[in-house]
């Protein structure tokens, strides 16, 4: 096995689909973790770091379209998804998600290695370029379990409100704009709706006990937006 190349999560309930990937890609040269389930999968990319992620869509606990989204969450490495599913919806649903191609089950192996190394050409991304796991001041944010805690705590947010936290916190040190956060969290369609924004700050702030005159995590920039401190930690 190698112990350089490119490190390459296979996720597959299929044992034997895991036993030919890994014998093919370890046999060119790449590295191979493996998961059966979404939640394996992104437990492992969360501690791994992979370089790219090959997914099959039919998991036996969630559908591989969620585990693309929680993964676009706080990593940017390629999703190559590998699926018997090879309708046109099937396809855009995967690649709207996050997915970066998609490969139809059954597969040519020389294909699938051609459509890797195009994916890590065009987009190589370090092993830990983006942490799953951010702190500040007592914050822990866990990217991955979409969990916060505060000075040892659990915090309870909504989707929304963790999606705006976390938003905040993988871009630390910016500024992000009201009109770049609406669009993110709410569709470009709601660009303009900056009172759904101060709705949401502010539930938050109340939540982490935090203050717009005295901020330990979100950062009022007046006429422009939010900015989470600039000093976030991986562990």
């Amino acid at each position: 096995m190698p112990d350089e190349g490119p490190l390459i999560l296979v996720v597959d309930d299929d044992p034997g689909i895991r036993k030919f990937l890994r014998i093919s890609l370890t046999a060119s040269g790449y590295r191979v973790d493996e998961a059966r389930t979404g939640e394996q999968a992104l437990a492992r990319a969360a501690t791994e770091g992979p370089a790219l992620v090959i997914l099959d869509l039919g998991l036996p606990d969630i559908d591989g379209r969620a585990v693309v989204e929680r993964l676009r969450a706080w990593s940017a490495a390629p999703v190559l998804v590998l699926s018997v599913r090879s309708g046109e919806a099937e396809k855009v649903a995967a690649l709207d998600a996050g997915a970066d191609d998609f490969v139809v089950k059954p597969f040519g192996i020389r294909e699938l290695l051609a459509r890797i190394r195009v994916l890590l050409r065009s987009r190589a991304t370090p092993a830990a370029d983006s942490p799953a796991v951010l702190r500040h001041e007592g914050l822990t944010v866990d990217l991955a379990a979409r969990t916060v805690t505060l000075d040892g705590a659990g915090v309870a947010l909504s989707r929304r409100e963790f999606d705006l936290l976390a938003l905040l916190a993988r871009n630390a040190g910016k500024v992000l704009t009201q009109r770049f956060l609406l669009s993110e969290l709410w569709g470009a369609a709601h660009a303009e709706d900056t009172q759904y924004l101060r709705v949401y700050v502010g539930q938050l702030r109340q939540k982490l006990g935090d203050t717009a005159a005295r901020p330990r995590f979100i950062r009022t920039e007046p006429g422009i937006g939010y900015r989470f401190p600039g000093d976030t930690l991986s562990p």
